[in-house]
C-alpha cells in the first residue's frame, strides 16, 4: 500500500507524519482493496487546519474523508473514522450482495 502526504499553507513534520501514517496503516483492514492513501493537509483557511484523506481502491474509485478543526492531529483522527464508517459501509454492501438465501430462488417446474 502507498501512503503519501502532503500539505499546503502547512509544514509537515515528522509527528504529524508518523501520526497520519499509523493510522492510515489500520484502513485496510475495513477494506483489503485499497492500494493507495493520500493526506492533504491544508492550512489556507485561516487558522483551522483541514485534513482530507483519499483511499484508492482497486476496482472501485476513491473514497474521500474531510475534517477542519483546530488542531491537525485531532483532524487526522476524525477523518480515519470517517473514512473506517465509509469503508465498512462499501464492504458490507458487497457481501449483502454476493449472498442470495435459497428460499428466494426461483422454483423450476
Amino acid at each position: 500500500m502507498l501512503f503519501t502526504i502532503s500539505g499546503k499553507h502547512i509544514e509537515i513534520t515528522d509527528a504529524i507524519r508518523a501520526h497520519a501514517k499509523e493510522k492510515a496503516e489500520k484502513l485496510p483492514r475495513f477494506f483489503n482493496q485499497i492500494s493507495h492513501i493520500e493526506v492533504l493537509l491544508d492550512a489556507s483557511q485561516g487558522s483551522m487546519p483541514a485534513v482530507e484523506i483519499i483511499a484508492r481502491a482497486e476496482h472501485f474509485g476513491d473514497i474521500i474523508a474531510k475534517e477542519t478543526g483546530p488542531d491537525a492531529y485531532t483532524c487526522i483522527d476524525m477523518a480515519v473514522h470517517k473514512l473506517e464508517r465509509q469503508l465498512k459501509k462499501i464492504k458490507e454492501k458487497q457481501r449483502d450482495n454476493k449472498f442470495v438465501p435459497q428460499a428466494e430462488l426461483p422454483k423450476a417446474e
